[in-house]
């Protein structure tokens, strides 16, 4: 039987990821802000009554982490207002609501990495703190159709992102200053997309942990990008890159300084281990030369 699923936030790196990597059984209906503005109920109730998708994948999110805290009415809107919109919808019509959350529901103090379950202090962000306020509305309308799945460091070939930006600065200046301090775990959209395809076919419910393997820190990132890309001749020179502190680099929204997440729970689920990071990195930066060449 064909599902049908419906994809908010398509045209961004993880709704690319999803469409690429969908099985070849799904219809896919794929939605931005343009086409449907999930921040609107009666908008969001008239789309699924007529498309009438099996489960909606809520891939939509505000993520300029520094704006939010300047731009918040919008933040809170669509990262939480709007996620409250798809649970009651969910829960009224029996849908799977599958909802992407983040390590920036953390607030980042622990030193060991997170399991799904440990407590949520009030984390420090804007964005943060209304991607918990969604988190708690799907838990809250729609607790037994519902997959919430938690990811860091998002990067894809499509969009914008850390890595991206990283390999445009290495062209355009003679040396860089990256954050050391701050931990986590790079996760390649495409890994994330593959996991969220799968929890889904298993009709898993709950919260899980998906992200790379491994630890890194912003800095230890950078220093993988250029090497990784000078040697997939995407780079040409190297350039210093210098390790510094949090404090040496203030920026609007306060970061969690630790967020690296438990996957036990995940690759329990998965019956497989999640790729590291590094190896993610090599092939985001493969698929990323071979789509300029």
């Amino acid at each position: 039987m064909t599902k049908k699923i419906l994809i908010t936030g398509a045209s961004g790196q993880l709704g690319y990821e999803l469409q690429k990597t969908a099985p070849n059984n799904y219809e896919l209906l794929g939605t931005d802000v343009k086409t449907l503005d999930i921040c609107n109920l009666e908008q969001s109730t008239d789309y699924i009554d007529k498309h009438k998708p099996d489960v909606i994948i809520n891939a939509a999110a505000y993520t300029a982490v520094d704006q939010a805290e300047t731009d918040i009415d919008l933040a809170w809107q669509v990262n939480h207002l709007a996620v409250e919109n798809l649970a009651k919808i969910s829960a009224k019509n029996k849908i799977q609501l599958i909802q992407i959350s983040t390590d920036f529901v953390f607030d980042g103090k622990q030193s060991t990495p997170y399991l799904e379950e440990d407590y949520l202090a009030e984390s420090a962000s804007t964005y943060g703190k209304s991607k918990l306020a969604g988190e708690k509305a799907v838990l809250s309308f729609a607790p037994d159709n519902s997959l919430i799945i938690r990811t860091s460091w998002l990067y894809s070939a499509h969009g914008n992102n850390f890595v991206k930006s990283m390999l445009r600065l290495m062209q355009e200046r003679d040396s860089l200053g990256i954050v050391a301090d701050q931990i986590g775990s790079p996760t390649w959209a495409n890994t994330l997309a593959k996991t969220i395809w799968k929890l889904e076919n298993l009709n898993t419910t709950g919260i899980y942990h998906c992200s790379d393997n491994g630890v890194a820190s912003w800095y230890d990132f950078s220093v993988a990008i250029q090497k990784q890309a000078i040697k997939q001749g995407i780079l040409s020179k190297e350039i210093p890159i210098k390790a510094i502190r949090t404090a040496d680099y203030p920026t609007p929204a306060i970061r969690p300084m630790y967020s690296v997440m438990d996957k036990t729970k995940t690759e329990k689920a998965l019956g497989e281990t999640l790729p590291h990071w590094q190896h993610s990195l090599d092939a985001m930066l493969e698929e990323l030369h071979n789509m300029d060449i």
